[in-house]
């Protein structure tokens, strides 16, 4: 191979380029990375040597590499290997929830646990009752962990084995929920309670086993045209994990780190040691760091000024408008003092009280600390009213948007706060007519990575059993195709400082795309949650390529 010949082309496509223009061209060359050329298949075809690797499209629609700019792989990395998947799709009933247990436990060695993530009790039969999962779990200890992360069912040998009984206090900013008239547990526990569990399950976890999870995920996430993750929270372990993987050259998409707040001292070294935003290189990179004060909206913890509507939970406050899981105090400080320092702050912020609450944290460090291009971000930023929606905008804050929940929970966001609501809830179309940038993203495994099922959601404004998103009477929230894409790739990559390198299809950047098996930009609406990846390359190379 000379030196100007390409290392790959690509022919007879439709490729979508999202730049300013929204150009479609038939042809694309990269050369170490990145596009070096972008035009007609002539033109680029003449630029192959005998070392290009030319690959003929056959028409099919290429779009720039998505990009899941909130989600956390370290978490799935550490349940995907030996926790059990309990989503919707695997379970959609009570009873075979308890069958699940009682077949899996049957045989657990003494000391073993049941570990168990993504269970919906919306779409599974509700939640089992603690006498129904003693009796299923055959005197094993048994956590499991809802899919929103924020609540969990213990039964009671779990309790056991971590000290905890009908006298043990709530810990800060969480619960073990108790019976009303009885005072006895219920099995349900709620925010920093999950985290006890959750923290014991994954005592276990290293670098190394982190990195053996994440190799699974990953080829998930490739197979859905996903060529950049930034891992919202991510812990010690997997900042390690991700660098083993890049020196083993196991590290097939883009890593962009959002550093834990919730890991204790993680942020405070990060700032001891002069780390920045931006601090890595395009591979692993240091984007952000990251609290998260707001809780689930599906879970009926997420903050808001009003109470919740619909089913309570047992044990569930009585007039609830959920909770928060810091001192405004305490979390100012320390969101000012990562600002200070040059790292990009995220805070996570629900409900409206919840996005306030966030608000007032990054107010105070832009006032202590005022930066005109700082793109600090609210994350998951679900419940936008008219007031919010000015605030952030007054701030220069990023909607850093969880599209992703629309699709799978927006039955339980209906449910817990009624269609009224809807119109102020994930309000793209006046996001983006108000010039605010509102990214989209999975928050996977909270919800599926697949970010075809959020577009689709974000062009029909409707759940994934049809319920409409919208408010009757009230203009819709829709948006349309590309928008929804560009929420996906040139959105993400500015919520990252990346947009010169990421997002669309340009000369001189990242060759990160994903070639489709249909056109999304003209397929009828309801058809985009079918869309499959064909093919998907991180910088010129092909990682992915869909088994037909």
């Amino acid at each position: 191979m000379t030196p100007s010949e390409p290392d790959l082309i690509l022919l007879d496509g439709k490729i979508v380029t999202l730049d300013d223009d929204s150009r479609i061209v038939g042809a694309l060359a990269a050369k170490d990375g990145r596009i070096v050329a972008l035009g007609e298949d002539r033109d680029i075809e003449a630029r192959a040597g005998q070392g290009t690797k030319v690959l003929r499209l056959d028409g099919k629609t290429v779009i720039p590499g998505i990009i899941d700019s909130h989600c956390h792989p370290d978490g799935a990395a550490s349940r995907v290997i030996n926790w059990h998947d309990l989503s919707p799709s695997r379970i959609q009933s009570r009873d075979a929830l308890l069958a699940r247990i009682d077949d899996a436990t049957k045989d657990l060695d003494v000391g073993g646990w049941f570990f168990g993530y993504r269970l919906n009790e919306n779409k599974s039969g509700g939640w089992p009752s603690l006498a129904e999962l003693d009796a299923a779990s055959n005197g094993m200890p048994l956590f499991i962990l809802r899919t929103d992360g924020h609540l969990g069912l213990v039964n009671s040998a779990g309790f056991a084995a971590l000290g905890i009984d009908r006298e043990t206090a709530d810990p800060p900013f969480g619960a073990f929920n108790r019976d009303p008239d009885t005072g006895e547990l219920t099995g349900l526990v709620r925010e920093t309670a999950v985290h006890l569990f959750i923290d014991h399950a994954q005592s276990v976890d290293t670098s190394e086993s982190q990195a053996e999870g994440l190799r699974i995920v990953f080829d998930d996430y490739l197979s859905h045209g996903i060529t950049s993750v930034y891992n919202s929270l991510t812990c010690s372990k997997a900042i390690s994990a991700y660098q083993l993987m890049k020196a083993d050259g196991s590290l097939k998409l883009r890593v962009g780190i959002i550093g834990s707040g919730r890991e204790e001292g993680l942020v405070e070294s990060l700032i001891a040691s002069g780390i920045r935003s931006g601090f890595g290189d395009d591979w692993v990179k240091v984007v952000a760091v990251e609290w998260c004060p707001d809780c689930s909206t599906s879970g009926r913890t997420a903050a808001y000024y009003e109470p919740y509507i619909g089913d309570k939970a047992l044990g569930e406050p009585e007039h609830n408008t959920g909770m928060l899981l810091y001192d405004l105090d305490d979390l100012t400080a320390r969101a000012t003092a990562a600002h200070k320092a040059g790292l990009l702050v995220c805070i996570e912020g629900v409900g409206d009280r919840g996005i306030d609450f966030a608000l007032d944290a990054i107010e105070a460090a832009l006032k202590a600390y005022p930066v005109d291009d700082h793109r600090m971000r609210v994350e998951h930023c679900c419940y936008v009213t008219p007031p919010i929606l000015e605030r952030i905008k007054r701030l220069g804050v990023v909607d850093s948007s969880a599209t992703g929940f629309m699709y799978e929970l927006g039955d339980a966001y209906l449910a817990n706060r009624g269609e009224a609501a809807m119109q102020h809830m994930w309000p793209h179309r006046a996001l983006i007519d108000a010039g605010i940038p509102a990214p989209g993203h999975s928050d996977s495994y909270i919800c599926t990575p697949n970010p075809f099922t959020a577009m689709w959601a974000m062009v029909n404004r409707q759940s994934d059993t049809g319920s409409s998103l919208d408010t009757p009477g009230a203009p819709s929230q829709a948006v349309t195709v590309e928008e929804a894409l560009r929420a996906y790739t040139i959105l993400g990559a500015y919520s990252g400082r990346e947009e010169t390198i990421k997002g669309s299809l340009e000369v001189g950047k990242l060759a990160d795309l994903a070639v489709l098996d249909r056109d999304l930009m003209t397929i009828p609406a309801n058809d985009i949650p079918n869309v499959e990846v064909d093919m998907t390359v991180v910088g010129g190379a092909v990682m992915y390529v869909r088994d037909e």
